[in-house]
């Protein structure tokens, strides 16, 4: 075990950061010449989450969108490590470390286990992308945002793929508007997407048939043959392993930390969560997560520097958020306060580079 004391550093507060997603990774490079940081994620890089489905139909576009925290975090302390608990002034890891905090920021997102390196992450792309160049066809289940763009992203990139969605929900994307929904079943359908909703899959029933595909069970009986699937359903938050620590009791029924106004975990003046393991009431995007990483960043400047906490900055969640869903390179569906649009106005917006370029930027990267 390290002594908490030779972490100490002698360059200001000591902060450290659990969780190297889209939140984590930008409140650890806003705060880093601000104070003695420490990151504390268990893979070395910070992948742009929702790049990921262009870069199973392209493998080359994870190029830019996997980022080792190295390249952004100049001026920190990176620990490749699970954390095991939080006391109310250090952080354990699974490694053994011993990390003493003034400020704690949770940032740990959903669950979603990826490898360790960004070299075997790029590597699990490229393996994927082999599977589906060499299926004939293809099953996702889920119809939420992650099942709708990996369809889209195969439909237009192989189009000589039998794809098929399989949803439990009455309509896709029910966390935006029914016309949006009808939108893109419509998109879907017109590049030879089967859709078919009001059902789930029996994933443990799936068996091998001839020829190597596979045939799968839906819940209203109807057998589905394809040569591998994907399963698009929702993660559950990152904090399970919170339930034996120090914030067991500031966990709600869903699993998500309750915050303040100010970000600061309900009940603890010196601990912050941001991003999607908090219980904020809005979708969980990573427009949403960036925007909390820079008011928690904020208040613990104010924080850090002495200043009264009246001068905290208040995170004020969008009532209706403005919501692009991409639809392969060039198309996209948007729900925007007043209106819903298909095609290639909203697709100009995010189809094109998927905002990896301007998270780059914004990671103090150049875009390219």
């Amino acid at each position: 075990m390290e002594n908490p004391a030779e972490w100490a550093g002698g360059r200001g507060r000591r902060v450290v950061v659990i969780g190297g997603g889209v939140a984590g990774s930008l409140i650890a490079k806003s705060l880093q010449f601000d104070a003695d940081l420490t990151l504390i994620d268990p893979k070395d890089y910070f992948e742009i989450p929702w790049a990921s489905l262009r870069a199973t139909v392209e493998p080359l576009f994870a190029e830019r969108s996997l980022i080792h925290h190295k390249d952004y975090l100049v001026n920190g302390r990176l620990i490749v490590s699970k954390v095991t608990s939080i006391t109310h002034k250090e952080v354990l890891t699974a490694d053994g470390h011993q990390v003493a905090y003034d400020y704690l920021v949770v940032a740990t997102g959903h669950y979603d286990p990826v490898p360790v390196t960004r070299a075997d992450r790029f590597e699990e792309y490229l393996i994927e992308n082999k599977k589906i160049k060499a299926a004939d066809s293809i099953l996702i289940v889920g119809g939420g945002p992650t099942g709708v763009e990996l369809a889209a992203e195969i439909a237009v990139d192989f189009p000589q793929k039998k794809v098929t969605l399989v949803h439990d929900g009455s309509r896709l994307l029910e966390f935006i508007g029914p016309k949006a929904s009808d939108k893109t079943l419509e998109w879907l359908k017109n590049k030879n997407v089967e859709v078919k909703l009001m059902q789930s899959v029996d994933m443990s029933s799936n068996t091998n048939t001839s020829g190597g595909n596979r045939t799968y069970f839906t819940s209203s009986g109807e057998t589905i043959k394809a040569d591998f699937h994907f399963l698009c359903t929702g993660k559950p938050p990152g904090s399970e392993w919170l339930r034996e620590t120090y914030l067991k009791d500031r966990i709600d029924n869903f699993g998500r930390l309750k915050v303040d106004e100010n970000l600061r975990v309900k009940g603890h003046r010196n601990i912050f969560a941001v991003g999607d393991v908090t219980d904020i009431k809005e979708p969980k995007q990573g427009y949403a997560a960036q925007k909390h990483s820079l008011v928690a960043a904020k208040n613990l400047k104010v924080l850090m520097s002495g200043g009264n906490e009246s001068k905290l900055v208040k995170y004020e969640p969008r009532s209706s958020p403005k919501i692009i869903v991409s639809l392969g390179r060039q198309d996209a569906v948007a729900q925007f306060p007043f209106t819903t649009i298909i095609g290639l106005v909203p697709g100009m917006i995010k189809s094109k580079d998927l905002y990896v370029g301007k998270t780059r930027k914004k990671m103090g990267l150049n875009p390219k």
